[in-house]
């Protein structure tokens, strides 16, 4: 690490160099309450100046308000950065307030149109799928997909959320250069079957909520009581009610942990999300977020964390005592399917 950047790691196997630790833009704009603009901007730009160049959004986040909010700090620094965006959680025209999964090739076509618009670009460096839409056969989406690819419009593909046969049989149809799917201390289903399969593939995997959606951070302790009420994490299931107080309890070794090394909670869980590279044997980037400047500086001062045997030992316990799924619906995630 040169001028306190954090290291880089390439995307997918032919693929950019890109920082071994991205950034999560929804919060910017939807998801986590009011967010401050200006302080959102300030932390962009001091997440490329450490070196994070993976910036992820999507579609969905706001209705496409944050891939608008993204678009002057990408054309200013178009040079420096990988996009990330995301299709398939349509807005159905009766009820805008609903969400609709769509992998069909019409919509895809239609929404990265809409995309490239919003984020003011000629090309997307990373297009997801979103989410999976089962009654779509896999390799029909990725073979549309593709066609993004061969027009100039999209760069590499990557899928969120499938399991190792939907990415298997994808990979046969075009390369994929990133798997996207939720993977911390609190969540680590996607060991048994993906994450092999994207290391024999040569996939990139890209950790979303390494922060286990800050809960891992000890920044709140119970969705109801401590979050405002636009916040949608108090729509999920082990973040409220018996299973928050049960899962407060299980911050205490990562405490333990960064009592040790000085740091904070947060850092702990990352450190452990980053040193899964070397764990499992393939490239990661884990993607947190946030829209503060001290807590930029703060996660990427996480890659230069090394979890000795022993504190790994102490935080492996841990995913299988959490109280709650990830999501009130698991038919919409890898393990919901597997």
């Amino acid at each position: 690490m040169t001028d306190g950047k954090i290291p880089t790691v390439r995307l997918g196997d032919d693929g950019p160099e890109v920082g071994v630790q991205g950034l999560g833009c929804m919060g910017m704009s939807f998801g986590y309450g009011p967010a401050d603009a200006d302080e959102s901007r300030a932390t962009l730009e001091r997440a490329l100046e450490l070196g994070v160049t993976l910036y992820d959004t999507a579609d969905a986040y706001g209705a496409g308000e944050n891939e608008k909010f993204l678009s002057p700090f990408f054309k200013a620094h178009r040079d420096e950065v990988v996009i990330a965006t995301k299709f398939a959680l349509a807005i159905p025209p009766d009820d805008p307030t609903r969400r609709i999964i769509r992998n069909d090739r019409p919509y895809i076509r239609q929404a990265v149109e809409a995309s490239l618009k919003r984020l003011d670009v000629d090309v997307i460096d990373l297009y997801y799928m979103h989410r999976r839409d089962v009654n779509v056969p896999i390799e029909d989406t990725v073979a549309a997909m593709a066609e993004l690819v061969r027009e100039g419009k999209v760069k590499q593909l990557g899928l969120s959320e499938v399991t190792a046969d939907e990415l298997r049989t994808a990979q046969s149809v075009h390369p994929i250069a990133a798997v996207q799917s939720e993977w911390s201390l609190f969540s680590r289903d996607i060991e048994a079957n993906v994450v092999p399969t994207a290391r024999e593939l040569g996939v990139t995997l890209v950790p979303y909520s390494p922060l286990g959606r800050g809960f891992l951070t000890g920044s709140f302790a119970n969705a109801d009581k401590d979050l405002t009420a636009d916040d949608f994490r108090r729509q999920q299931p082990r973040f409220t009610g018996e299973n928050a107080s049960a899962n407060v309890a299980l911050l205490d070794p990562i405490r333990t942990v960064a009592e040790a090394h000085g740091a904070s909670l947060g850092q702990i869980a990352l450190a452990w999300v980053q040193q899964q590279a070397s764990v499992h044997g393939l490239p990661l980037v884990p993607i947190p977020g946030t829209r503060k400047v001290s807590r930029i500086e703060e996660n990427t001062a996480a890659t230069r964390i090394e979890l000795t045997k022993g504190e790994l030992e102490l935080l492996e316990p841990i995913a299988a005592k959490v109280a709650g799924d990830r999501y009130a619906d698991m038919t919409f995630t890898s393990a919901g399917r597997e």
